[in-house]
């Protein structure tokens, strides 16, 4: 699917876009892709507030040439100076990300002021390279899984990378006891034309059995402040997301009723040799 289709019911094809359908809703009324006002207008209908971690409206502007040397106006410190969000129109993977905000904006304020304080610092340094923390809030943002759990031995089969024991043989129990939710909008945008290989960075959140009996919004609202909760001070490198094949989830992946497509193991990887 190229940027210049729009195509009205995406959130409909497939069943791992379930976080942020609410949020785009009124997208599926559209015959053309949304302009900037239609996707500022999503603000005005969304439950949970949206300002930045430094305290200002969020809203989504149009993408300005910045030169290097204009800290304020950089991406990130814009958004947190300004609330300005620059989005690119007719663009899947920025509409993408408007509509993670609008689900998770606490966890998107949160990733927002921990690339900004390390901008920050760079700057005063005189560093020219980002560091590991801004490397692993990166890819969280674009290819993060949230992964929610009331149950330890499930858990562990994820840690382990025992990928056909977690999603095939304990499928009832991960049904009642693990939840995944996508959060990078880089990996909603795969989701468009999803492929083999395809694999989230997940955080794993605890949670106690009636979790599963909220319903989806209220699970949302908890998981956003879950998750800022665990990016500051927790994310502090790439090391601390785990891989998830996420097409392996029951449900995302019109193949994984069939218990032979867990045995291909260069998508369901096992758990690398530790190393001295």
């Amino acid at each position: 699917m190229n940027e210049q289709y729009w195509k009205s019911d995406f959130l409909q094809t497939s069943l791992l876009f379930e976080p942020i359908r609410n949020a785009g809703l009124h997208l599926e009324k559209l015959e053309n892709w949304p302009d900037l006002d239609d996707i500022n207008g999503l603000l005005a209908d969304n439950l949970q507030p949206m300002k930045t971690a430094s305290g200002h409206p969020v809203r989504f502007v149009s993408q300005d040439n910045i030169l290097i040397g204009e800290f304020a106006k950089r991406y990130e410190p814009r958004i947190y100076l300004a609330g300005e969000i620059q989005t690119r129109e007719q663009n899947w993977h920025d509409l993408f990300n408007a509509l993670v905000w609008l689900t998770f904006p606490r966890a998107k304020a949160m990733l927002n002021q921990l690339h900004y304080q390390a901008l920050l610092r760079e700057q005063q340094a005189g560093e020219i390279r980002r560091g590991p923390l801004r490397d692993a809030a990166t890819l969280f943002d674009e290819s993060g899984v949230v992964v929610v759990s009331s149950h330890k031995r499930l858990n562990q089969f994820l840690k382990n990378f025992e990928w056909k024991t977690l999603f095939w043989e304990q499928r009832a129990l991960l049904g009642t006891h693990m939840k995944f939710f996508v959060f990078g909008h880089g990996l909603y945008e795969k989701g468009l034309n999803p492929y083999i290989g395809m694999t989230g960075k997940g955080i794993v959140l605890s949670v106690e059995n009636d979790f599963f009996s909220q319903s989806q919004q209220q699970q949302l609202i908890n998981i956003d402040e879950m998750l800022a909760g665990f990016i500051s001070p927790s994310l502090t490198a790439c090391t601390d997301l785990t891989p998830v094949p996420i097409l392996g989830y029951p449900g995302w992946s019109l193949d994984n009723d069939d218990s032979r497509f867990y045995d291909n193991r260069s998508y369901f990887r096992a758990r690398p040799k530790a190393t001295i």
